[in-house]
């Protein structure tokens, strides 16, 4: 069993991702953070580092999902391989932050990769209104996320909408605005309860 869960910045992927593995005894896999070399870097100047942390990202995503087909364990996985491609490089050429050989290089990569791995099982897409995640990002007190700008998120989150709009595999939408999974034991019920109903129809 592959689950995924995808999201925008602070909206809460890492934390619903941390639950659930508890919950369901699924193996985690986090996205690569705190030891990319790139994150810093790309944060003070995007147009310079754009381009080699997407590529760091969809390295080290690629080779997890290969890790996943392998494996034989259940995974919960925190941000998935195709929202770097849909969401995240096209928003920083549209914004000029990413020239088009770039991204056109980084798009025929990703087409390449894309042919030979395979969706989750079932995609929980967290949506989350921009106050919630200016909130949440401040909360977790990452230095190098101060300088994230409010265009910059409201942009993303117009891609999630856009890319979840048209994501053909098993996926649910998840309104995380009025919940606290972390703190309240109900919330975190309830999106075990939408969790459930979708995998029991899976087999």
């Amino acid at each position: 069993m592959h689950l995924a869960i995808a999201g925008n910045i602070g909206s809460g992927k890492t934390t619903l991702t941390t639950l659930l593995s508890k919950h369901y005894k699924f193996e985690p896999h986090y996205e690569d953070v705190e030891d990319n070399p790139y994150i810093s870097d790309f944060y003070e100047d995007m147009q310079r580092w754009s381009f080699n942390l997407q590529i760091y990202f969809l390295n080290s995503r690629y080779n997890t999902v290969l890790g996943l087909q392998k494996s034989k364990k259940n995974i919960i996985q925190d941000r998935t391989i195709y929202e770097d491609a849909n969401i995240f490089a096209p928003n920083l050429h549209s914004m000029g932050l990413m020239s088009t050989r770039d991204f056109e290089t980084y798009q025929k990569l990703f087409e390449s990769l894309n042919q030979t791995i395979k969706a989750p099982d079932l995609l929980v897409y967290l949506r989350a209104s921009i106050p919630s995640l200016v909130n949440n990002i401040q909360k977790r007190g990452r230095d190098y996320e101060d300088s994230i700008r409010l265009d910059y998120l409201k942009r993303l989150n117009e891609r999630y909408e856009a890319w979840i709009s048209t994501y053909k595999h098993k996926h649910i939408i998840i309104e995380v605005d009025d919940l606290n999974y972390a703190e309240r034991p109900e919330d975190l019920g309830k999106v075990i309860s939408r969790i459930e109903t979708e995998i029991n129809g899976l087999f």
